[in-house]
Order: structure tokens, then C-alpha cells, then sequence
């Protein structure tokens, strides 16, 4: 899956968020990026701080896990996850997506 890449650190996926919606959650994957949606405003941080928080619970992963790698004031963000395999992350990742 194209959403996520092996990196030294860990493993870099890529996301597309929208900020504002009406409640937090994991759409799907569009264009090679994991598309979720936050209902924080795109302000002072605040979206990016909830995409990540929404990330770590949504794949049972702590939050110091989880760190912006790129993205801060865009919606495409990269976001690198630590201490769990490419194998792991992927299967929780379908696991996910299959409850949708």
C-alpha cells in the first residue's frame, strides 16, 4: 500500500486532512493518501494536533509515537510512526479501513 513507506525511523504515512468536518474519523484512502477528518480548525496547530492524536488512537499506537515529519500548514502531511513494523502498521491499517 502506497499510503505508507519504510523509513529509518519507523514508517512515514501519508495522509490527507480536512480539517473542520463535523466529527473525527478515517474516511479511506484517495490518491496514495490516508484521508481523515478532524473537526479541530486549521488554526495555531490545532487540526494537525488532532490528526495526530486521531492517528495514535485509531491504530492503537501511543502518542509519542506519533510526529508530523512534514505538513504542518498543508493538508498532505506526513506523518512518522515509531516503534511498531511496515508488516504491523499495514495490518491495522486494513483492519481499520475494513470497519468503515
Amino acid at each position: 500500500m502506497d499510503t505508507l513507506e519504510l523509513h529509518l525511523s519507523g514508517v512515514v504515512m501519508r495522509v490527507k486532512a480536512q480539517p473542520k468536518a463535523r466529527r473525527n474519523g478515517i474516511v479511506g484512502v484517495h490518491a496514495g493518501n490516508l484521508k481523515v477528518q478532524v473537526s479541530a480548525a486549521p488554526e495555531h496547530g490545532k487540526a494537525t494536533e488532532a490528526v495526530l492524536e486521531l492517528i495514535a488512537e485509531s491504530f492503537k499506537l501511543k502518542r509519542s509515537q506519533v510526529t508530523l515529519q512534514s505538513g504542518a500548514t498543508t493538508p498532505l502531511k506526513r506523518i512518522l510512526i515509531t516503534g511498531i513494523s511496515l508488516a504491523e502498521l499495514t495490518n491495522r491499517l486494513n483492519e481499520c479501513l475494513a470497519s468503515k
